[in-house]
C-alpha cells in the first residue's frame, strides 16, 4: 500500500512561553499533533502521521505544516506556516529536515521545525522526476543526500538546485543534487547558531569528482529516441524529446550554455512604405436640420476633404482618398485616422463639427486582409459626451505595407448594406454601443534622468551663484487617441516629483492601442525627449467575461534611448523618440493608469473631452514594493571577432544595470543613502558605499565596492578582419550592487511563460522540419509538444499561484496573475485535448492551430510593469563607446526555482555587440562589432552565494587585493581556469546553397570562414557561382578550451560560420552568418555510430533579418589526450598570461580517426570531406528543353546578339546551341539535350542546378548575361505514371454525371410544356423563346398582381452578363466564408465541449458569438428577400443569363502560372538589393529563359521508350509543338479599372488605356475619362504579334493631363506565349452554353467539335464518338447534352456542338490527358507602378483572346462598351400635407400657424430641386397644394445609379461623369418673409426600395421610417406609379426621430419616349394641368379682411378674456370710488352729522 509518513519531531526558537499545536496537512486532509503545553523555547511533539494514498505521489504536491499558540478560550493564533513541494521525497523516498517557518505576509520568522518524511510507494521504488525537461535527468550519486536545502540564511548550497524561491520572503523548498565541485561554507545567522545538524560539522567536502559520471550522449539517433526516451521519462511519450538536439544550435544539455540568437539587425526602426486608402461612400443619420454636410479624412496631420452635399442627412459620395507614408512600422501603426463630418464649411467659414470617429492605423492593419469592406463608422462628438451618436459613416479603409496583396471584394452593383448595426466599423469582439470614459494617467515622480545639458554652463553658474544645479528641467507629455496632455515642468531636478494626473476623455473600449508617455526636457529654444514608453492597453487589460479595465501601477517605467553623455546634437536622439531598440537607460518613471466607464446621464458630468491635467497625493514609498539590494555578477569567458577598425586600441567593457556601474553619471547608493547626504557633495564621489542597512544580512559584504568595467587590455590578431582579447584562462569579472524594488514575481511569471513558449517553439520547428525533409512520426512529436505544453501550463499553475500577498503588487498584477492563470489552465487543457486528436493526416492542421497558442505564450509572457531595468554590455575603446548588447533583466534572474529562473541565468551566452542606432541600420548591422562568450547572473544579494554555480568548472576565484581579512564572501575580480583540454575541429564545408548575390554580375565569390574560440580559418574561394560546393575539411589543432572535460562535452561554445565575397580589390563583402554546435567525442568514447561519423546539415544562413542562403555542412570536435607531467609543469605559471605550451602526449592524435590526404592533385593541399560524411551519390540523366530567350536587356550598353544558356549542375553540364540572331528569332533550334551527373541518393541534398546565359561576342569573348539558380529540383523529377489509378482505368464506360452544374442542367434534353404546369424548361434557351415562354407566364398571370421582372423587355446584352457572373461570384464567396467560419466555429466549440471542464472565458463565448453573428447576417439576408413581394427578386430570373467566370486574381494564379510544361525562368544580374528589397529582386531581372527541365535515376525502364511514336530525339519532351515563329491576333477586352491610385491634386484621375505589345503601341487617349478612379473603360484592342518575338503584352492605365506629360498609374504584364502553348488552351474561353447569335455568341473561329477533335487527337484518346439520344463517347467516358440549336430565324437544326461543348466542360474528367480548360472568363489583375514596388494602384479587368492567323479568321470582337443610361421622366405630384407642426406664433395673437410649403429633389446636389406654392397660415398643419414636380434624369439599370454630367467647377476642362443612388428627398418647410425659412421635417425615398404609402393619413406613421427594414418594400421601376401617404420627420434635441408631418403625394415614373407623348406641365401649368386646391380663407392675411379677422379672433379666442377683464374692471372701480369717499362718510359719521 503506498503511503505518506511524517514525523514532526521538534519546532523551536519559539518566542514566549505557552501551549502550542501543530497541523500537518497533506492533500487537504489535515492531521492535529497533541497539545505541547508550557514551552518557551521548543516545543517537542515526536508525533507520526501516516495518510494511505491510492495514487502515486507527483512531484509537484505540498505538505503543509502549521504552527498554534493553542488557547482553550479563544480562537489559536497562528505563529507560522511551513510548506513544502515533495518533489525530493517523489524522489528519494525518505528525507530529513529543519527550515524556517514564515508569518502571514510570507517574510521569514526564526522559529524553525524540524521533521523526517517518508513515501512508500507501490513497488517499492520511486517516481521519476517529472518536468518535461527530460533530458536533464537529476542524478544523485550517493543514494543517501548529502544533504542539502535552503533557507533564508543559508541560501541555497551548491546545487544548481530548482527551488522554488524562499528568498521570496519564503515558499517552498524543493530540492535537486547535482554536485558542483565546489565549497559549501558553513553561513551562520543573527543568533550565532547554526541552522542545520549538518552545517555544524563545519564545512563538508564533496569529492572532486562529483560530477555526473555515466552521461549519456547528447545527440541522440531517430531510432535510439525511443529508447532513451522511455528510460528516461519512465511512462512518457517518446514523443516529448525534442530532435532539434539532432540539429544545430538548439537544445542545451548540461545547461551551462545558452542559445544565442541567430539574426542581428534592428528592423524596427527603419522606415517601410505604407499607402493608406479611404473610400468614403456615404453617410446616413447625421444629426441636424437641413445641414451641408463634408467629410475630412485626416491621418496624423494630413488632411483631405470630399465634395459637399446640400441640404442632405444622408449623403452619397463615394469618394476614394489615397495616403502615402514612408515611416517606421511603429510611428504609422501609432497615427490615428480620424473621419468627421463638418456642417456647412466653406472657403471663409471653417464650418460646425457634426461628428468624428477615431482609429488608429494599427487597428485595422491588425484585421484580417489589413482592411474594413464597407463598415459603417459611428460618429460621436467631442465637445458633447452625452449625446448619443450623431450619424454614420460607411467607408472602406485598407492600409498596404510592402508586399502585402489585398483582395478587394467584387466592386459591381452592390445593393447597399442596409444593416448599420450589423456592419459597424469595430473590430471584431468590440461592442456596437462603446460608452465613453476617463483615462486617468497619473505621473508621480522620476529617477535617474540624465544631464541635458552641458556642464560648462553649470560651473559658471556655480561661479557666479554659488549653487550646484541639476542640468535638466523635465516634464512629462502622454499622448492618447491623437490628443496630447503635459504635466509642469519641474526646474533642474534629476528626480522630479509632479504628482499630477492627465486625464483623457474618450470612448471605451479605444480604437487606439497604445499611450505613449515621454519624459522630455524644457528649453527654451527645442524641446527634446529624454525617453519613451508605450503603455499597449491590450495588456493591460482583458476584455474577457472575467476580464478588468485597463489598469496599471502604480509601477516604474523603464525608459532606454541613446547613451548618456550630453551632445548638443545627439545623433541618436530617434531612440529617444521610442524608435528603434535604446541602446542605454535613460530614466525611470512612476506611473499608474486607471479608467472611469462614465454615466453619461448624470448631471455634473463635464460634456468636453479636453484633455484635463489636476494635481494627485502623494503615494507611500512602498507602494511599488520594498527596495532591495540586488547583486549583478558577470564573467567574461572569451571575447573574440573584433572588428579590424577598433582593433589597434585597448578595450574594456562596461555593464551597467539602470544607472549603477554606469561610468559618466552612474550612482552606487542606494536611494535611502542618497537621501540621507548632504547635498554639498557630488554624486560622482560616491564611490564607496554605506554599510548596509538590511537586517537580515550579515554585515561582511559593507564596504563591497561595485566593479563595472574589465581591465583594459590590448586586442590580439585573430585573422585579416578580426581580433580577439586574449584572456586564455585569467577571465576577468565584473559585479555591481543595485537597489530595486523587488518586483521579481512578475518577471518569475514571465519566465515561467517564455520558457513554456521557447520549448513550444523549438517543438513546432521539430514538427515542420520533420515535415519538411519527410521524416517519419510527425504526429508524435507534434504529441510530444503538447503533452509539453500541458505539462508546462500545469505547472506554471501551481508555481504562480505561491505569494498572492506580497508588498507591491498592484491591481494589475494581481488582475493579471488571474487572467494569466486562466488561460495558461485553459491552454492546458486543450492542448491535452488537441493531443488525442492529433492524426497522421490531421498534422498539418493541429500544428496551425499549436501556433495560436505559441503567440498567446508570447503575448501574455511580456510584462507591462517593469521592475529591474535592462543590462547593458558596452564596448569601450579610447574612451569612446562603440558596441553594446541588450539583456533582458528577467533572463539573467535567479530564483531558486528552476522554471522561474532566467534563459540565461548562470548560463555562458554568446553574445554578438552590435552598433548603436541608426549606424547598426543596413551593412553596418551585419558585421558582428564582438562576440562575447559571457556569464551573467543576477540576483537578490541575500542569494548571492549561488553566483558562480553556473559557471563551467575547474575555476579559481582570485579576489581584489585590498581587501582586508574575513571578508570570503568577495565575488572574484577574475577567475583562472586550472582545468584545460585540448581538442581538434574538423569542419566538414560541403556546400553552401542560394546565396545573396554580391557582384554586378549577379553571381559572387564565396568563400567561408569559420570562428571557433579564438581561432578562424577560411575555405577556398569559388569564382562567380550562389551555389559553392567546396567540398573541403578545415582541421583546427590545438583548440584550448577551459573547464571540466565532460562539461565541454556537453554544451560547447557554438561555431561560428561566415561567408564572404571575395573581391578583387578592397575587403571581403559580409553575405551572411551561421552558427553550428560541434558534435564532440572525448579521448575515452569510441568513433563510431551511431554518433559518428557526423551528419550533413543545412544551416541557414541570415544577412541582418533576411536569409540569405543555406549551408550543407558537418562539425566534429575531438578530444586530444594529455601528458601529465606537462599539464602539473605548465599549471605552476598560469598566472601569467603566457600561454603554458604543452607537448602532447605520447599517441595523442594517433587516437583521432586517421585524415585522408588531398585526393585531388589539381586542388593542391586542400582535405576533401571524407567518406562516411560525404553523401552517398547515385547516376541521373538530367534533360534540359531549350525553348527560347525573352526580354533581354542591354548589357553594358550593348545588344546582346548572339546569346547561349549553359546549363552546369554537380560540376557536370551542357550547353545549348548559339541563337544565331536574337533579335529575328530569340528561339533555340534544337530544343532538347541532356547530361549525366552523380547526384546524391538524398533528394534534400540535391545541390542546385545553375542557368546561365552568355554572349558570344567577336573574337572568342563571352559575356555573362544573367543567371538563375534552381535550389530544388524535386519538381523536374520524373515519376512513372501509375497504372493502377483510376485516371488510368480502362474497363468498363463511365457516364459522367453532370448534374453538379446549373450551367449545364439548362441543356438536358427534356422539354415539358403544358399549360398547367410552371413551365419547367430545359432546353439551351435562346432570347426568342424565353420571350415566348415569359408572355405565356404573363398571360396566365393576368389575374395575379405579380408584375415580371422586366429583364426580357430590355435585350440582354454582355453587361447582363457580366453582373450575373458577379452575383454568382459573390455568391460563392460568401457562401465559402461562412462554411470556413463554420468549420472553425465546429472546431473550437468541438475542443470546448470534449475538455468540458475548461475555465476559459474566451472558447465558449467565440462559439456562440459568431454562431450569433451568423444568425444575425442570416436573418438580415432572409429579411431582404422578404422585402421582394410583388416579385420583384423571383430566383429564375437570374438562371436565364448565361454567365461567364470573374476571377478576382489573375488568370495566372488560378493556374500554376501556365508553367504546365514551359517554365520561366528569371535571369538575374547586379547586385541583390540591401534592405527588404530582398524580396523583389525585380529591378535585377535582365531576361528570361523559357525551357524545362526533366531528371531520372538511370537506367530507366523499357516501356516508356517502347511507347508508340516515342522520338528518341525528344527524351521526355513528346508531344510538345515546334518553336518556329507563329503570327496570333491578340484581342485585349478591357473592362474597367477599379480603386485607381489619384494622380491629381484634387484627388481623382483621368485614365485612359495603353496597350503594348513588342514594338506596336495603342493608345486611347482621346477617349479618356474624366475624374473617375473607377473607370469603366469597355474596350477591345486587336493587335497582330509573331510569337516569339512579341510576347509580353503590358497593359497600363495612364492619367490624362492637359498640361505636362501623363503619369503612369499602373501596369500589368502578361506573358501570352505561355497562354498560348499551355495544355489549359488559354487562346479564348470556352463558355458555358454555344448560341450563334445574341450577345453569348460563340467567340472562337472553331466549333466546339472542332476543338474536341482536335484535342482527341493531340492527346492521342479515342473519340469522340456521337451516339443517338444526345450522347457523345470520349476516351471511356460517356457525356450527356443537348441536341438541336436556333439560328437567328427561330428554326431549329440537329448539332452536335452542344455535346462537344459538354465535354470541353468536363475535360478535366478524361483519363491521362485532362485538365480544366480555361471558361470564358474575366480576369482581376494588380495594377503596379515601378516607383512603388509591391503595393498596388488598382486593378483593371479584363481578358485576352488569341487566334492564330493560320486558322480561320474569327468573328468581330464582342460588343461591351458601357452601358448608355436610360432617360427617364419622374412627375411627383404633391396633393396635401397633413399634421404639419406649426412653427409660427401670430404678432397680435400668439397663435400657432404654419406657413407651408414643400420642396424636392432627385439629384444630389439639389440642382434640380422644385418647390411649391406657399399655403399660408395653416392653424392645424394641413396644406393642400395639387402642384407637380418633374425630375428628367439618366438612369443605370443594371447598376442602380443615376449618371449626372456636370462640371466640378468653373475651371473645370471637362465634365465629370457622377453615379448616385436614385432618392428622391421631400422636406416641408415654413416661409418666412424676413428671416430665412424654417426647416420642418424630410423624407428620403431610395426609389428602388421605399415602403409602400398608406392609404390614409391616419394610417401614416413614423414607423414606416423606423421599421423600414421590416416593411414590404417597393420600387418605382417596377410599379410605375404610386399613391400615398408617407411621415416627414426630424430629429428633436435628445436626437431622438420626431413627426413633424405627413404628406400625400403621387410619383409616376415614365421613360423618356413616354413623358415626349404625353408631357405635363410643372406646377399647375399647362399641359394637362391640375385644378386648383381648396384652401380655408383663414389662410388669408389678417390685414386684407381685417373686421373678418377681428371677429374670428374676438368670438372665437378671447370671448372668456374679455369677460374677466371686464368683470375686473368693475371690481376695481367700485373698490376706488369705495376708497374715495370713506373718508368724507366717516367724519359725517363721526360728528354726527
Amino acid at each position: 500500500m503506498m503511503s505518506l509518513m511524517v514525523h514532526l519531531k521538534t519546532v523551536a526558537h519559539l518566542r514566549g512561553k505557552g501551549d502550542r499545536i501543530a497541523k500537518v496537512t497533506f492533500r487537504g486532509l489535515p492531521f492535529y499533533s497533541h497539545v505541547a503545553e508550557n514551552c518557551e523555547e521548543v516545543a517537542h511533539f515526536n508525533e507520526m502521521f501516516r495518510w494511505p494514498i491510492a495514487s502515486r505521489l507527483d512531484g509537484n504536491e505540498m505538505l503543509e505544516i502549521q504552527v498554534y499558540n493553542y488557547s482553550k478560550v479563544f480562537s489559536n493564533r497562528l505563529v507560522g506556516t511551513f510548506c513544502m513541494v515533495l518533489q525530493k521525497v517523489a524522489e528519494e523516498g525518505h528525507l530529513e529536515l529543519t527550515d524556517t517557518l514564515i508569518d502571514d505576509n510570507n517574510t521569514s520568522i526564526k522559529t524553525n521545525v524540524t521533521i523526517e518524511i517518508r513515501y512508500q510507494s507501490m513497488d517499492g521504488t520511486v517516481g521519476v522526476w517529472s518536468d518535461g525537461e527530460f533530458l536533464d535527468v537529476p542524478y544523485d550519486r550517493d543514494g543517501m543526500f548529502a544533504f542539502e536545502t535552503d533557507s533564508l540564511l543559508s541560501g541555497q548550497s551548491h546545487g544548481s538546485g530548482t527551488s522554488p524561491g524562499r528568498s521570496l520572503q519564503g515558499s517552498i523548498p524543493t530540492f535537486r543534487n547535482k554536485g558542483r565541485g565546489k565549497k559549501v561554507k558553513g553561513v551562520k545567522d543573527k543568533a550565532g547558531k547554526g541552522v542545520f545538524s549538518a552545517m555544524k560539522l563545519g564545512k563538508i567536502k564533496i569529492s572532486k569528482d562529483d560530477h555526473r559520471k555515466g552521461d549519456e550522449p547528447a545527440i541522440l539517433d531517430m531510432e535510439d529516441l525511443d529508447r532513451k526516451a522511455m528510460r528516461l521519462a519512465g511512462t512518457l511519450d517518446p514523443d516529448t524529446i525534442s530532435l532539434a538536439s539532432v540539429t544545430a544550435v538548439t537544445t542545451n544539455v548540461s545547461n551551462k550554455r545558452s542559445k544565442p540568437d541567430i539574426k542581428m539587425e534592428p528592423s524596427s526602426g527603419r522606415p517601410v512604405d505604407y499607402q493608406i486608402s479611404i473610400t468614403v461612400i456615404e453617410a446616413r443619420q447625421l444629426i441636424g436640420l437641413n445641414m451641408d454636410p463634408v467629410v475630412c479624412v485626416e491621418i496624423g496631420d494630413d488632411k483631405k476633404y470630399t465634395s459637399m452635399k446640400e441640404s442632405t442627412n444622408c449623403p452619397y459620395y463615394n469618394e476614394y482618398f489615397v495616403f502615402d507614408f514612408h515611416v517606421p512600422p511603429d510611428v504609422m501603426f501609432d497615427k490615428i485616422i480620424k473621419l468627421s463630418v463638418i456642417h456647412s464649411k466653406n472657403l471663409l467659414r471653417s464650418g460646425t463639427l457634426v461628428g468624428t470617429f477615431k482609429m488608429d492605423v494599427g487597428t485595422v492593419y491588425s484585421q484580417p486582409e489589413h482592411q474594413f469592406y464597407h463598415k459603417w463608422a459611428s460618429l460621436s462628438d467631442p465637445d458633447d459626451i452625452t449625446a448619443g451618436c450623431k450619424g454614420y459613416i460607411k467607408c472602406d479603409i485598407a492600409v498596404v505595407g510592402k508586399g502585402d496583396n489585398i483582395k478587394t471584394p467584387h466592386k459591381a452593383n452592390e445593393t447597399d448594406e442596409d444593416d448599420i448595426e450589423g456592419n459597424l466599423l469595430l473590430p471584431e469582439g468590440i461592442p456596437a454601443e462603446r460608452q465613453w470614459a476617463r483615462f486617468y494617467v497619473k505621473i508621480y515622480r522620476a529617477e535617474g534622468l540624465p544631464k541635458m545639458n552641458t556642464s560648462i554652463m553649470a560651473n559658471v553658474k556655480k561661479a557666479f551663484i554659488g549653487e550646484n544645479r541639476d542640468l535638466v528641467d523635465p516634464y512629462v507629455q502622454v499622448q492618447f487617441a491623437g490628443q496630447k496632455g503635459k504635466t509642469s515642468v519641474q526646474k533642474s531636478s534629476y528626480e522630479p516629483i509632479w504628482n499630477e494626473q492627465i486625464v483623457f476623455t474618450e470612448l471605451f473600449p479605444p480604437l487606439c492601442k497604445r499611450i505613449k508617455v515621454q519624459i522630455r526636457d524644457s528649453d527654451k529654444v527645442n524641446d527634446v525627449a529624454i525617453g519613451t514608453h508605450f503603455i499597449d492597453l491590450r495588456k493591460i487589460s482583458n476584455e474577457g467575461d472575467k476580464g478588468f479595465l485597463p489598469t496599471l501601477g502604480p509601477a516604474w517605467a523603464n525608459m532606454y534611448g541613446s547613451t548618456r553623455q550630453y551632445t548638443l546634437m545627439d545623433e541618436h536622439q530617434d531612440l529617444n523618440e521610442g524608435l528603434g531598440e535604446g541602446v542605454s537607460f535613460r530614466a525611470r518613471l512612476l506611473l499608474s493608469i486607471a479608467v472611469e466607464i462614465l454615466d453619461t446621464t448624470s448631471p455634473e458630468i463635464l460634456s468636453s473631452t479636453e484633455v484635463q491635467v489636476e494635481g494627485v497625493s502623494n503615494i507611500s514609498e512602498s507602494a511599488t514594493g520594498k527596495i532591495d539590494e540586488f547583486f549583478l555578477f558577470g564573467s567574461f569567458l572569451e571575447a573574440t571577432m573584433i572588428d579590424r577598425k577598433i582593433g589597434d586600441k585597448t578595450i574594456s567593457f562596461e555593464i551597467t544595470i539602470g544607472n549603477y556601474g554606469n561610468q559618466i553619471d552612474g550612482v552606487s547608493k542606494p536611494p535611502s543613502a542618497r537621501k540621507k547626504k548632504k547635498d554639498g557633495e557630488n554624486e560622482e564621489e560616491e564611490s564607496e558605499l554605506i554599510q548596509n542597512s538590511s537586517e537580515d544580512e550579515a554585515d561582511e559584504d559593507g564596504d563591497l565596492v561595485s566593479i563595472s568595467t574589465t581591465p583594459l587590455m590590448k586586442p590580439v590578431i585573430t585573422d585579416r578582419n578580426y581580433f580577439h582579447l586574449p584572456y586564455f584562462e585569467k577571465k576577468p569579472c565584473v559585479y555591481i550592487k543595485s537597489w530595486w524594488q523587488d518586483q521579481r514575481r512578475r518577471l518569475y511569471n514571465s519566465n515561467m511563460m517564455d520558457k513554456i513558449a521557447d520549448k513550444l517553439e523549438e517543438g513546432l520547428n521539430d514538427v515542420q522540419e520533420i515535415i519538411k525533409t519527410e521524416k517519419a512520426f510527425p504526429e508524435r512529436r507534434l504529441r510530444g509538444v503538447l503533452e509539453e505544453l500541458s505539462i508546462g501550463c500545469s505547472r506554471f499553475v501551481t508555481l504562480a499561484n505561491k505569494d498572492v500577498n506580497q508588498a507591491g503588487r498592484t491591481k494589475l498584477d494581481r488582475e493579471r496573475l488571474k487572467s494569466c492563470m486562466r488561460e495558461m489552465d485553459s491552454m492546458g487543457q486543450q492542448a491535452k485535448q488537441i493531443r488525442t486528436q492529433v492524426k497522421k493526416n490531421t498534422v498539418r492542421d493541429k500544428l496551425k492551430l499549436v501556433q495560436n497558442f505559441l503567440q498567446k505564450l508570447r503575448f501574455l509572457a511580456d510584462e507591462p510593469q517593469h521592475s529591474i531595468p535592462d543590462v547593458f554590455i558596452w564596448m569601450m575603446s579610447n574612451n569612446k563607446r562603440i558596441a553594446y548588447a541588450r539583456v533582458p533583466s528577467k533572463d539573467i534572474l535567479y530564483s531558486i526555482v528552476d522554471e522561474e529562473m532566467g534563459k540565461d541565468c548562470g548560463k555562458v551566452k554568446a553574445v554578438f555587440l552590435k552598433l548603436p542606432g541608426k549606424k547598426g541600420f543596413g551593412p553596418a548591422g551585419w558585421t558582428v562589432q564582438a562576440k562575447l562568450e559571457l556569464y551573467l547572473w543576477l540576483g537578490l544579494n541575500k542569494q548571492r552565494k549561488d553566483f558562480l554555480n553556473g559557471l563551467p568548472n575547474g575555476f579559481e576565484e582570485i579576489k581584489a587585493a585590498k581587501m582586508g581579512p574575513g571578508l570570503h564572501a568577495v565575488p572574484p575580480v577574475s577567475l583562472v581556469y586550472n582545468m584545460k583540454q585540448v581538442f581538434q575541429l574538423r569542419a566538414h564545408m560541403y556546400q553552401a546553397r542560394s546565396l545573396f548575390a554580391a557582384d554586378s554580375s549577379g553571381l559572387s565569390d564565396p568563400f567561408a570562414r569559420v570562428f571557433f574560440s579564438t581561432h578562424s580559418q577560411v575555405t577556398e574561394v569559388l569564382s562567380e557561382t550562389l551555389c559553392p560546393t567546396w567540398d573541403q575539411l578545415l582541421v583546427f589543432d590545438d583548440v584550448e578550451l577551459f573547464g571540466e572535460a565532460s562539461e565541454l562535452r556537453d554544451d560547447p561554445p557554438i561555431i561560428v560560420i561566415e561567408i564572404y565575397d571575395q573581391d578583387t580589390v578592397g575587403k571581403a563583402e559580409f553575405i551572411g552568418r551561421t552558427f553550428a554546435k560541434p558534435t564532440i567525442k572525448m579521448c575515452d568514447e569510441h568513433y563510431g555510430p551511431p554518433r559518428f561519423p557526423p551528419q550533413l546539415e543545412y544551416y541557414q544562413i541570415y544577412r541582418g533579418n533576411c536569409t540569405a542562403g543555406e549551408l550543407l555542412a558537418a562539425f566534429e570536435l575531438l578530444q586530444i589526450p594529455f601528458d601529465e607531467e606537462a599539464i602539473r609543469r605548465a599549471l605552476i605559471a598560469v598566472h601569467n598570461f603566457a600561454v603554458p605550451q604543452i607537448k602532447i602526449g605520447q599517441g595523442g592524435r594517433a587516437d583521432l580517426p586517421p585524415l585522408e590526404g588531398p585526393t585531388d592533385s589539381e586542388r593542391g593541399p586542400i582535405l576533401p570531406v571524407p567518406l562516411g560524411i560525404r553523401p552517398v551519390l547515385s547516376r541521373y540523366r538530367i534533360e534540359v528543353l531549350f525553348w527560347g530567350l525573352r526580354d533581354i536587356k542591354r548589357i553594358n550598353l550593348a545588344q546582346v546578339d548572339r546569346p547561349r544558356v549553359d546549363i552546369e549542375c554537380a560540376g557536370r553540364g551542357v550547353q545549348s546551341v548559339l541563337i544565331q540572331n536574337y533579335k529575328k528569332n530569340p528561339n533555340f533550334s534544337t530544343l532538347v539535350k541532356w547530361f549525366e551527373v552523380d547526384l546524391p541518393e538524398n533528394e534534400l541534398l540535391h545541390p542546385p542546378l545553375n542557368i546561365r546565359v552568355v554572349d558570344c561576342r567577336a573574337f572568342g569573348r563571352y559575356i555573362l548575361v544573367g543567371s538563375h539558380a534552381v535550389t530544388s529540383l524535386r519538381r523536374f523529377i520524373y515519376t512513372t505514371p501509375d497504372k493502377n489509378s483510376n485516371n488510368w482505368a480502362t474497363a468498363g464506360e463511365i457516364i459522367v454525371n453532370m448534374d453538379m452544374e446549373p450551367s449545364v442542367r439548362k441543356m438536358d434534353t427534356v422539354v415539358k410544356l403544358d399549360a398547367t404546369s410552371d413551365a419547367v424548361v430545359k432546353v439551351d434557351m435562346t432570347e426568342e423563346e424565353s420571350d415566348k415562354e415569359k408572355k405565356k407566364k404573363k398571360k396566365k398571370k393576368k389575374g395575379g398582381a405579380e408584375e415580371e421582372d422586366e429583364t426580357d423587355e430590355r435585350v440582354l446584352d454582355w453587361w447582363s452578363k457580366y453582373f450575373a457572373s458577379i452575383e454568382t461570384l459573390k455568391e460563392t464567396l460568401r457562401a465559402q466564408e461562412a462554411a470556413q467560419a463554420e468549420a472553425e466555429e465546429r472546431e473550437d466549440l468541438e475542443i470546448a465541449a470534449e475538455s468540458a471542464d475548461i475555465k476559459s472565458d474566451d472558447l465558449l463565448m467565440k462559439g456562440s458569438k459568431t454562431k450569433e453573428r451568423s444568425k444575425e447576417k442570416k436573418s438580415s439576408k432572409e429579411k431582404k428577400k422578404g422585402q421582394a413581394t410583388d416579385g420583384s427578386e423571383k430566383r429564375p430570373v437570374k438562371a436565364k443569363v448565361d454567365e461567364l467566370l470573374v476571377y478576382n486574381k489573375e488568370l495566372e494564379s488560378e493556374y500554376g502560372d501556365f508553367e504546365d510544361w514551359l517554365h520561366t525562368f528569371n535571369l538575374y544580374r547586379g547586385k541583390a538589393g540591401d534592405d527588404d528589397e530582398h524580396a523583389l529582386d525585380d529591378d535585377r531581372i535582365v531576361g528570361r529563359f523559357k525551357g524545362s527541365l526533366c531528371m531520372y535515376k538511370l537506367p530507366l525502364s523499357e516501356e516508356i521508350t517502347r511507347e508508340a511514336g516515342f522520338d528518341p530525339n525528344m527524351g521526355m519532351f513528346q508531344s510538345i509543338p515546334h518553336n518556329d515563329p507563329i503570327n496570333v491576333l491578340v484581342r485585349v477586352y478591357v473592362v474597367r479599372a477599379t480603386d485607381l491610385h489619384p494622380a491629381d491634386i484634387n484627388g481623382k484621375a483621368d485614365p485612359y488605356v495603353v496597350i503594348k505589345l513588342g514594338r506596336s503601341e495603342v493608345k486611347d487617349k482621346e477617349n479618356y475619362i474624366s475624374k473617375q478612379l473607377n473607370p469603366v473603360f469597355g474596350k477591345s484592342f486587336d493587335i497582330e504579334a509573331t510569337f516569339p518575338m512579341e510576347s509580353m503584352l503590358t497593359v497600363s492605365v495612364y492619367d490624362w493631363d492637359l498640361v505636362g506629360t501623363d503619369d503612369l498609374i499602373g501596369e500589368t504584364k502578361i506573358d501570352l506565349e505561355n497562354r498560348f502553348y499551355s495544355k489549359y488552351r488559354a487562346t479564348c474561353g470556352i463558355s458555358s452554353s454555344y448560341s450563334v447569335h445574341g450577345y453569348n455568341i460563340w467567340r472562337d473561329p472553331l466549333k466546339p467539335s472542332q476543338i474536341l477533335a482536335k484535342l482527341c487527337k493531340d492527346g492521342k484518346i479515342d473519340g469522340p464518338h456521337y451516339g443517338p439520344g444526345g450522347k457523345v463517347k470520349v476516351a471511356n467516358r460517356i457525356f450527356l447534352g443537348a441536341t438541336e440549336i436556333e439560328d437567328e430565324n427561330g428554326l431549329k437544326k440537329q448539332t452536335e456542338e452542344h455535346l462537344a461543348l459538354t465535354v470541353l466542360n468536363h475535360w478535366e474528367e478524361i483519363p491521362r490527358v485532362g485538365c480544366k480548360l480555361i471558361p470564358e472568363h474575366v480576369e482581376t489583375r494588380p495594377l503596379l507602378n515601378p516607383d512603388k514596388p509591391g503595393i498596388e494602384q488598382g486593378r483593371i479587368e479584363m481578358w485576352v483572346d488569341m487566334f492564330p492567323m493560320d486558322m480561320p479568321a474569327p468573328g468581330p470582337a464582342i460588343d461591351i462598351s458601357p452601358r448608355k443610361p436610360k432617360r427617364y421622366e419622374l412627375r411627383v405630384i404633391i396633393w396635401n400635407t397633413d399634421e404639419v407642426i406649426l412653427e409660427d406664433d401670430d404678432y397680435f395673437t400668439g397663435e400657432k400657424s404654419s406657413d407651408i410649403f414643400v420642396r424636392g429633389w432627385l439629384k444630389g446636389q439639389q440642382e434640380d430641386k422644385q418647390d411649391t406654392d406657399v399655403h399660408y397660415h395653416s392653424l392645424t398643419g394641413e396644406g393642400n397644394f395639387n402642384w407637380r414636380f418633374v425630375y428628367p434624369f439618366d438612369y443605370l439599370m443594371a447598376e442602380e445609379k443615376i449618371v449626372i454630367s456636370k462640371k466640378e467647377s468653373m475651371f473645370s476642362w471637362d465634365e465629370t461623369e457622377y453615379k448616385i443612388p436614385p432618392r428622391l428627398t421631400l422636406q416641408v418647410w415654413d416661409a418666412d418673409h424676413f428671416s430665412a425659412d424654417d426647416f420642418l421635417g424630410a423624407i428620403e425615398l431610395d426609389l428602388n426600395r421605399f415602403p409602400r404609402g398608406a392609404k390614409t393619413a391616419k394610417q401614416c406613421s413614423i414607423d414606416m421610417i423606423r421599421n423600414e427594414q421590416e416593411l414590404p418594400t417597393i420600387s418605382i421601376f417596377k410599379q410605375k406609379r404610386v399613391k400615398g401617404w408617407w411621415p416627414f420627420v426630424a430629429r428633436d434635441e435628445n436626437d431622438e426621430m420626431e413627426l413633424t408631418g405627413k404628406v400625400e403625394a403621387e410619383l409616376h415614373l415614365v421613360t423618356a419616349e413616354e413623358a415626349e407623348k404625353s408631357p405635363v406641365g410643372l406646377g399647375r401649368n399647362e399641359p394637362d394641368p391640375l385644378e386648383k386646391p381648396n384652401r380655408p380663407d383663414t389662410t388669408f392675411l389678417w390685414f386684407l379682411s381685417p373686421l373678418k379677422a377681428i371677429r374670428y379672433l374676438v368670438c372665437n379666442r378671447y370671448k372668456w378674456l374679455i369677460i374677466k377683464i371686464v368683470l375686473a374692471l368693475l371690481l376695481l372701480i367700485m373698490l376706488g370710488l369705495f376708497l374715495y369717499s370713506m373718508p368724507g362718510y366717516l367724519v359725517k359719521k363721526l360728528l354726527g352729522a
